[in-house]
């Protein structure tokens, strides 16, 4: 078996584990900021919660409905927001987004985890919004919490 055939074996065994398993998948009592999306193309879902605590993100969940690809792709953003700062999170968006579009040194970055068993995702243009649905929800989240904090919420 050649190394791009079991890396490509590896990387959907990841993908599945986090579909069948998600990791924070639930409600969020306590959160401060919350976002749903939906992709209306498939009828993927997501409502992302997050608790912010200055600028840092201590708690990431979400509930959601959809295929494999949007909901392993947001079980594990929300593995790797926990801890980091609002900054940083809009960083790995970014990054991961870049990824998404074919971006070859995004896709070998090691700190996206996990998150780089999707990156074969962006040969199928269709699916890219899969993988996305949760980033978008992050982005979206990240923007309302500055808001906030711009309006006299919450320092950041």
């Amino acid at each position: 078996m050649n190394t791009d055939v079991q890396l490509s074996s590896l990387y959907q065994q990841v993908i599945l584990d986090h579909y069948r398993s998600p990791k924070n998948k639930g409600d969020l009592d306590d959160a401060t900021v919350t976002v749903f999306m939906e992709n209306p193309t498939c009828g993927d879902e997501i409502r992302l919660q997050l608790k912010v605590e200055g600028d840092e993100i201590t708690e990431a969940r979400f509930v959601g409905t959809g295929c494999s690809i949007s909901q392993a792709s947001v079980s594990m953003m929300t593995q790797l927001l926990k801890g980091r700062k609002l900054g940083d999170a809009g960083t790995l968006a970014e990054r991961f987004t870049s990824m998404m579009h074919g971006d070859k040194e995004a896709a070998g970055d090691r700190s996206l985890k996990d998150l780089r068993a999707l990156q074969g995702v962006s040969k199928f243009p269709v699916r890219i919004k899969c993988a996305l649905l949760g980033f978008d929800a992050l982005q979206e989240a990240l923007k309302r919490t500055a808001e906030n904090h711009d309006e006299g919420g919450a320092p950041a």
